[in-house]
């Protein structure tokens, strides 16, 4: 067996393939339905109404995509230049910390100043975490896949001796958790009395302006460029190792944002179950969106719709809710080998 390019495909056919790979983790999902004793079918159907039935479950759906929209751009981002950024869920978490620090009484400012503010700081705080795998892979050739694995745990060891320690909530009754951001610092909701707020419009704007710099400026140029043939874009006069430096500053600051958002946003403070695994997931949404920005947004949206109506359906169907995971799981599968069918014909021989 050996793999020949295939010439380009048209946009139509193209958009196929991740449609290809929904259905097919649908139908090898339906065999664990199956097996649990439920209809597929009845279970799907439950999973969708509890992820999109009522406006309650659909802002709670925009609302856990929010963090996924981050976290994916981070990863397309990396991707596209084959910067293989599996640390995002510490980004993340480093942008809970610069929250939490900056956001709870230290800086005396009015929210109109004082939320850029932490936006710009925790952006940085996600750019230097992951400089350093960055820095390793260009001067030193150690694998980024290693260094940024790691890092996830490191930095949560880390937020879990600063919630024991010096973020540690004095009125939290013993609990490792931090103060409450002040008002100041706290994103306002979207619709008075639900949970959905202003960073979901930030995500948004976020993935446009992403989108813009891939296709549109030099850097996004560069970056597709060291991602396709690094040596040949060393020959035309890219600088790569200055190319994926700067990818890096961005890919750590986007995910950084998820961190924010879900702090200033949503919880109010920073405990250390801030993220169910919306690092690993944004693999998954990158993944689906075929790196492409504006793609993450309803890759997002479709992730954090299984999530929130397997929830709902478990509670009706008595089909355990980690049948999400699974879907999830198998959808990257999926979503790799039709990747793979887009770029590549097979040839027996």
């Amino acid at each position: 067996m050996r793999l020949e390019p295939k010439p380009a495909l048209s946009l139509a056919i193209t958009l196929l393939f991740p449609l290809a790979a929904i259905g097919t983790t649908l139908v090898l999902t339906s065999v664990l339905v199956l097996a649990a004793g439920a209809s597929p079918l009845s279970v799907f159907y439950l999973v969708a109404k509890g992820a999109a039935g009522s406006q309650f479950a659909f802002l709670e759906t925009l609302t856990r995509a929010t963090p996924l929209i981050f976290t994916g751009l981070a990863t397309a981002v990396a991707f596209r230049a084959k910067l293989w950024n599996i640390g995002a869920e510490a980004q993340l978490y480093i942008g809970g910390v610069v929250t939490v620090a900056l956001g709870t009484g230290a800086l005396p400012l009015p929210s109109v100043v004082l939320i850029p503010v932490i936006m710009v700081a925790v952006m940085a705080a996600g750019a230097l975490l992951l400089l350093g795998p960055a820095v390793l892979k260009t001067r030193f050739g150690v694998d980024e896949v290693v260094t940024t694995l790691l890092l996830n745990f490191i930095v949560l060891l880390f937020v879990s001796m600063l919630l024991e320690g010096v973020l540690k909530d004095p009125m939290g009754l013993g609990w490792p958790q931090s103060q409450k951001v002040i008002a100041e610092a706290q994103l306002p909701r979207l619709i008075q009395g639900k949970r959905l707020h202003y960073g979901f419009i930030i995500a948004l704007a976020s993935a446009v302006l992403i989108w813009i710099v891939m296709k549109k400026t030099v850097l996004g140029y560069e970056m597709r460029a060291v991602g396709i043939n690094p040596e040949g874009a060393r020959f035309v006069g890219i600088l790569v190792d200055r190319t994926l430096m700067k990818t890096a500053l961005l890919s750590g600051g986007l995910a950084a944002l998820a961190g924010f958002s879900e702090v200033s946003g949503l919880k109010g403070n920073l405990t250390l179950d801030l993220s169910p695994g919306y690092g690993y997931a944004g693999i998954v949404v990158a993944m689906l969106a075929m790196l492409n920005p504006l793609g993450v947004i309803a890759s997002a949206i479709f992730v954090a719709g299984i999530f929130v109506g397997a929830d709902a359906m478990s509670r009706v169907a008595k089909v355990p809710s980690y049948i999400a995971d699974v879907m999830v799981a198998t959808s990257l599968l999926t979503m790799v080998v039709a990747i793979l069918l887009t770029r590549f014909r097979i040839r027996w021989r």
